[in-house]
């Protein structure tokens, strides 16, 4: 179940960014073709193998509070993210610039497999909680705080940005045996015609 969840996630990649008046235009999930060019390749996760047990470090299952980011300011509340009635992933709310959104259907941050967790770089009237995100290095620090009330600690491997029409699906969203989130948001340049970034930045990290 949670590998066919995750493996709808590639529809997220472009709604996270833009400072027109509807900065979020969500693509199609990866079945379909994509919208205006603004999807990555569309392709499935869950055709490779699946872990066999859990590796390294992990949590159980908890749903996540607040995230935060000392390196860049970044304390911010989570919101669900869920797939809508039309098959897109639901963005976090462009009206909140502090927010960012966890996709629930997924792993939990902690939780062995992938967590995904995305929020706006910005919005139609000014920067959002992923604006800086662009600054984190292999090495730096950032925590969950979840539910149950621990703390999810996770150090980031990598901060990479990838064209959309070129997005690595499987190494962003593909499931892992180790308890590892990516912090995603848009990046690149802005294109007016069709209200969306050219690329994505992905921050790769693991719960140390």
């Amino acid at each position: 179940m949670v590998l066919a969840a995750v493996a709808v996630l590639v529809v997220a990649v472009s709604l996270f960014g833009g400072n027109d008046s509807s900065p979020d235009d969500p693509s199609r999930p990866p079945q379909a073709a994509p919208v205006s060019g603004s999807a990555p390749a569309a392709g499935n996760p869950a055709d490779g193998p699946a872990p066999t047990a859990a590796e390294g470090r992990h949590l159980p299952r908890s749903a996540p509070v607040r995230l935060l980011i000392p390196k860049i300011s970044v304390d911010a509340p989570f919101t669900q993210l869920a797939i809508g009635p039309t098959g897109q992933l639901q963005p976090p709310p462009a009206a909140n610039t502090n927010l960012v959104g966890w996709y629930a259907d997924g792993a939990s941050p902690g939780e062995t497999g992938t967590s995904i967790i995305a929020g706006h770089v910005d919005t139609a009237t000014s920067a959002a909680v992923f604006a800086r995100l662009g600054e984190l290095r292999k090495g730096d620090v950032f925590h969950v705080d979840r539910a149950d009330g621990s703390r999810a600690s996770f150090t980031v491997d990598s901060a990479e940005t990838f064209a959309k029409d070129d997005f690595p699906s499987q190494r962003v969203y593909g499931d892992t045996a180790q308890a590892q989130v990516r912090l995603i948001t848009c990046a690149g340049d802005y294109d007016h015609s069709v209200k969306d970034y050219t690329d994505n930045l992905v921050v790769f990290a693991h719960l140390t």
